[in-house]
């Protein structure tokens, strides 16, 4: 605002102009008015003042009206410059076209003063002074002195040598020794050596993995070995040598059995070790685990309290909620061949890595995940060959059987040390010529040996028993296109074998199992009676990718095939009952452990589907995309024996686990005034209700 001016005139009241004279005193009619209105009485002479002070009306005054005078005008300060331009306009490229534009500098500067404050180390000060003549001392002044006080004058003493008179004491000289001693720089209380607040704040380190638990304590050791060091370490240890020879020679020869004790402290110093190795393992193990742990937590949360809510809202349908994803770096541009849980560590499953690409065969890995520690796996084991299937042991948990591209089949024990399996077949003992399909462990034989069977390309089904230390074969069936099986001496037509690529036993009947080929079939087989099938069903266009009875019903089946269809099968009849088109190549299909009428199927496409026949006969509950990048192929799925997840394998060598919602794992409720009965017999009966509903049709046509 502009600073008030005593030369412009006021105005008055009713529109009057009263203008006063530059610099002049109020006057006595003013002063009269005032002290009226105030209450004091002016007295005589205050007529004497006024004559300084005349009324002026000017010629456009404008005339108002008492409302419009007593009407109060608000003002609005704004912070906008009048005098900046608002039709600016400039050129926009992506329009191509001269535009308005709103942004306007509306700052006005009214007061500009440059500085002329120089750091007195800097060369620009260095030159100003050399230009005004200045020397360095002369330039350095003391900040706390001021430049207009006076040093008082000591007074002159007279010298008697040469009469003449002393101006300053010794020590006031310049030149003398006390003088310099005595003598201080100034102190410079401000050079400009500042730094910005911003650079002074302390940035505290970000929390990584390596930061949660205290670092490993350090020391830091560093020495030089020269050359006639290594060569005294070298002849104080040939000395050393020397002398253990002449002592065994000049000691007599010791018994047996001191050899003997000898060893046992020898084993017993070992067997310690081993166990101090085996406690630390352990303690590192759940060390790690509990990291594991913290770091993923939101998922473990979900995992264990978390429920779909929205499942109220969506009548019959479910979801699938992603948990952790398991994959290791060593096994990069592998597949998921094969998929198996733990029936005893619930938490425990292992994946089998090869490729179905036949093109490109190579190397093959199995690998052991837990749910406790999804960043890096329990077990691995290396394997020369693809993996092609496993499977572990329901009572001894630590024997996994597996199947090879090259026909081999093996037996790892994770209780062994090392890498390499403890039982494999080889070429002298019955090894298969073709890849190895599925394996299965069966209950021992009578001789209380392990075994489980086998079922590959070439045709046949193999029975391998773990006896010692070697694995002895037996051919169950071979596998042949018109149906007999080719037992016997070879003869010159010899018929076509068919290829097996699944197989399944019967839950409840031991001998009874099925077997799919490459052409589309499914035999009915038994172990007691391979003379030929029991049955053959006509099931897929395409090969057999899978095969499993259900876990509750006797007389169930499921098949599925890359010919994009998913068939339930009651094993008295041909046809099958159900028959679900899927829109994509079936890789695998699974049923629940907690339900006879849930299955979950993958396709090709990266999608999980889950039915329950007992809800929708007709359709899926839940079909939801379980891989995030496009091309990627589901290979496998398998559901956990107790927890209410499910795993799948693709083509990327990556394992997802799913969480089923609640609606996808119901179970029957029991009616008012009824209790509801337990066991497998209700889930039998849900099946039996099903397949009576298909049945009553086909006794009515016949």
């Amino acid at each position: 605002m502009p600073p008030p001016n005593n030369n412009v005139a006021a105005i008055g009241r009713k529109g009057s102009v009263v203008q006063k004279a530059p610099g002049a005193k109020p006057t006595k009619a003013a002063n009269k008015k005032k002290d009226e209105e105030e209450g004091v009485d002016g007295g005589d002479g205050w007529d004497d003042w006024t004559h300084g002070k005349a009324l002026i009306k000017p010629q456009d005054q404008l005339e108002l009206t008492e409302t419009e005078l007593k009407e109060e005008i608000t003002r609005i300060l704004t912070a906008n410059n009048p005098h900046a331009p608002q039709n600016i306009v400039r050129y926009s490229f992506k329009e191509r076209s001269f535009k308005s534009t709103s942004v306007v500098d509306q700052m006005a500067v009214h007061f500009v003063l440059e500085g002329s404050l120089l750091h007195q180390d800097s060369d620009e000060a260095r030159r100003l002074r050399a230009k005004e003549g200045l020397s360095e001392e002369t330039a350095t002044v003391d900040a706390g002195a001021e430049p207009d006080e006076e040093k008082p004058e000591t007074p002159a003493t007279p010298v008697e040598d040469g009469g003449e008179v002393e101006e300053a004491g010794e020590e006031d000289r310049p030149d003398s020794a006390a003088s310099k001693t005595d003598k201080k720089e100034p102190k410079i209380t401000n050079q400009f050596n500042f730094s910005e607040r911003a650079s002074q704040t302390l940035n505290n380190p970000l929390r990584e993995r390596s930061c949660q638990t205290e670092p490993p304590p350090r020391n830091v050791f560093s020495a030089t070995a020269s050359q006639w060091e290594i060569y005294d370490a070298y002849v104080e240890e040939l000395q050393k040598q020397e002398k253990n020879k002449e002592k065994q020679k000049a000691a007599p020869s010791k018994k047996d059995s001191d050899k003997s004790k000898k060893k046992t402290m020898l084993t017993e110093a070992q067997m310690d070790d081993m166990s101090k190795m085996g406690k630390l393992s352990k303690k590192s193990t759940i060390l790690e685990r509990m990291v594991n742990q913290n770091t993923f937590d939101d998922v473990a949360q979900d995992f264990k309290y978390f429920e779909d809510g929205s499942d109220e809202f969506r009548d019959k349908e479910g979801t699938l909620l992603p948990l952790w994803k398991f994959h290791y770096d060593k096994a990069k541009r592998l597949s998921v061949t094969a998929l198996c849980w733990n029936k005893k560590y619930q938490d425990l499953f292992a994946v089998g890595m090869g490729s179905y690409d036949f093109s490109k065969q190579g190397r093959g890995m199995l690998v052991f995940y837990s749910l406790k520690k999804s960043a890096f796996p329990e077990y691995t084991y290396p394997t020369p060959s693809g993996v092609l299937c496993l499977d572990i042991h329901e009572q001894h948990s630590y024997l996994v059987a597996v199947g090879f591209y090259d026909g081999c089949v093996a037996v790892y024990n994770l209780q062994e040390e090392g890498l390499e399996p403890v039982y494999k077949s080889t070429a002298k003992t019955g090894k298969h010529t073709d890849p190895v399909w599925q394996v299965c462990w069966q209950n021992d034989d009578l001789d209380s040996n392990h075994n489980f069977y086998s079922v590959s390309s070439d045709g046949r089904v193999v029975s391998w028993t773990l006896v010692k230390n070697e694995l002895v074969f037996t051919d169950i069936i071979r596998l042949s296109v018109n149906g007999a099986v080719s037992e016997g001496p070879e003869d010159a037509q010899q018929p076509s074998i068919a290829s097996g690529t699944s197989f399944d036993f019967h839950k409840q009947i031991d001998y009874l199992f099925l077997v799919g080929t490459e052409e589309g079939k499914i035999h009915k087989c038994s172990k007691t009676y391979s003379s030929q099938f029991l049955e053959t069903y006509v099931a897929h266009s395409m090969a057999v990718d899978a095969v499993k009875w259900n876990h509750f019903h006797p007389k169930v089946f499921i098949s599925c095939s890359s010919d994009w269809t998913v068939k339930i099968w009651d094993h008295t009849i041909n046809t099958p009952m159900f028959t679900f088109d899927l829109n994509a190549a079936v890789g695998d299909v699974a049923w629940s452990p907690y339900s006879s009428t849930v299955f979950a199927a993958v396709t090709t496409d990266g999608t999980v589907h889950v039915f329950d026949l007992d809800i929708n006969k007709y359709e899926a509950i839940c079909q939801q995309l379980a891989v995030g990048k496009k091309k990627t192929k589901l290979t496998h799925i398998e559901f956990n024996p107790i927890h209410p997840i499910i795993i799948v394998g693709d083509d990327r060598g990556y394992v997802t686990s799913l969480k089923l919602s609640p609606n996808l794992r119901k179970k029957p409720k029991a009616k008012k005034g009824q209790e509801l009965p337990k066991g497998p017999e209700v889930e039998v009966a849900k099946m039996e209700k099903l397949l009576s509903l298909l049945r009553e049709p086909e006794q009515s046509t016949v």
